[in-house]
């Protein structure tokens, strides 16, 4: 493969942050791009011709023979025709970039009337990929942020897909100082799941370190890592219940309270003062670099989705033609004349490079919504099936060309924010030959009826599969009780020895 093609290839797995680092790089080193921001007032915007996009087409499949042998074909026409245009468009300057607001319909299903509208919004050329020599600072340590430790944390705590899901979502919502302020109610809706496998996710993130993580107050914080050092006793459990009157310093009221006399009262305060109110703050000098979304999709009237790229994510960059021609003329030597000439073509190409890369996001992401319309209407219940080979048969991409684009790419919609790989499922067969579920789909389902089974009815394995068949999922045993132990179920046995004990306990 071309430098250029490996350049365009590298673009298409960045992140948008990644994105944004290698497009500050380009712009230091050629000098014949620009900043939109920085360019003059009377550029005009030019949209990118039929013949511009052909040129670049060969980027949606990276796996063709034949590429290289054409991209250098193509590098020599570009070469001739950027220095046709130089002279005819001397004085003028050009801003290449590709500017629409165009409504595609797309079927939800096939006999479906509901569309997706898709807004290409504003995307911009940019330029990416360097070969300098590496980064010494790449190999300086870098600080940890509380987010990456509890969702390492969470990784090996959690092993259900759906809790982990969860899991990462209370994890976002974990503010500098380690509380949990969103609504447990209004998330557990978004992910269309009940408030009660919310907050058990949330017990399980309370259990991580920094002892008091995820706490929803400062008295869940203090019981947090009382609990952890085994000094949450009754008396400890009534001061921090009280810890108004702690602060009105009402001794007197607490004594009372507490059934502790002063001495007492004394150890237990100074025991309270060694905790950390604010767990997370250690972490807070850590560089925490924000998940954007590169997709942005919206509910619309009629019941469909509005599918559009975020433009906050699309560096605009233009390509200074006026500079390169006055240059290209000015210059002394047949080096200078290349070294102008290799610059222009290397702008143009990386511009349109990017400007392919954005098109793949967005084709990508309008096949996931197609695909997944379930979920965003209906929850994680609803998630569908799908490998790369159905979305890459569907736009007609290769399958390397979708991984690539599915890595470190995000999609936010009303039930939350997504990795573009969350919504690549495996598939359990139907029953009856119809359509097939969601791997993950089948695991909330078999969670669903443990949770809801009482000490009288505690299903078994082969009950569970049967209920399975029932609702047309054809699942072995076997992959019932895989499930069931990746998520940390107890078996029917275990199960119902707890359930008893618990009741006779409660009696």
């Amino acid at each position: 493969m071309t430098p250029q093609l490996l350049q365009a290839i590298k673009l298409l797995q960045l992140s948008n942050l990644e994105l944004i680092n290698f497009v500050e790089q380009e712009l230091e080193r050629n000098p014949l791009l620009e900043r939109t921001e920085d360019a003059p007032a009377a550029l005009e915007d030019q949209a990118i011709s039929e013949k511009s996009s052909e040129e670049v087409s060969g980027i949606d499949d990276f796996d063709d023979p034949g590429l290289e042998a054409s991209e250098g074909d193509w590098a020599s026409e570009r070469l001739e025709t950027s220095q046709a245009s130089m002279e005819e468009n001397l004085g003028t300057e050009v801003e290449n970039t590709f500017d629409t607001d165009k409504t595609v319909p797309v079927s939800t299903t096939p006999g479906e009337d509901s569309q997706y509208t898709v807004s290409a919004g504003s995307l911009a050329g940019s330029s990416a990929g360097s070969d300098e020599s590496p980064n010494l600072e790449a190999y300086v340590a870098a600080q940890v942020s509380l987010a990456d430790h509890l969702v390492g944390q969470l990784a090996l705590a959690v092993r259900d897909p759906i809790d982990r899901m969860i899991g990462e979502m209370l994890i976002d919502s974990i503010d500098d100082v380690g509380y949990m302020r969103e609504n447990i109610d209004e998330m557990a809706g978004r992910l269309g799941v009940t408030p009660a496998r919310v907050e058990k996710v949330l017990c399980v993130i309370q259990t991580f370190d920094p002892s008091g993580v995820g706490a929803r107050d400062l008295a869940n914080c203090l019981s947090i890592q009382l609990r952890d050092a085994d000094r949450f006793d009754p008396a400890m459990q009534a001061l921090i219940a009280n810890l108004p009157l702690l602060a009105k310093r009402d001794f007197v009221q607490l004594r009372r309270i507490c059934g502790v006399d002063q001495e007492d009262l004394n150890d237990m305060l100074a025991e309270i003062r060694r905790l950390d109110p604010k767990p997370g703050r250690a972490f807070s000098s850590a560089d925490v670099q924000p998940v954007v979304p590169d997709v942005l999709i919206r509910p619309a009237s009629d019941g469909s989705w509005l599918v559009e790229l975020n433009s906050e994510c699309l560096p605009r960059v233009l390509v200074n033609q006026t500079y390169a021609a006055r240059v290209s003329k000015t210059a002394s030597s047949a080096a200078d004349k290349s070294y102008v000439a290799e610059c222009l073509q290397n702008a143009n190409w990386l511009t349109r490079s990017l400007e392919q890369r954005a098109r793949t996001i967005l084709k990508v992401a309008t096949e996931i919504v197609k695909q997944q319309d379930g979920f965003f209407a209906n929850g994680l219940e609803h998630l569908r099936p799908l490998n790369l080979k159905t979305v890459a048969d569907a736009i007609g991409m290769h399958e390397s060309t979708i991984s690539r684009v599915t890595s470190n790419k995000y999609l936010s919609c009303h039930r939350g924010l997504f990795e573009f790989k969350f919504f690549f499922t495996a598939s359990i067969p139907a029953q009856s030959g119809g359509e097939a579920h969601s791997s993950e789909a089948v695991r909330f389902r078999i969670k669903q009826m443990i949770d809801q089974e009482s000490h009288a009815d505690v299903l078994s394995d082969d009950a569970i599969v049967l209920r399975l068949k029932e609702s047309n999922i054809n699942i072995a045993r076997r992959t019932v009780a895989k499930y069931r132990e990746s998520m940390k179920i107890a078996s029917s046995v275990e199960r119902r020895r707890e359930k008893v004990a618990n009741l006779q306990a409660a009696q």
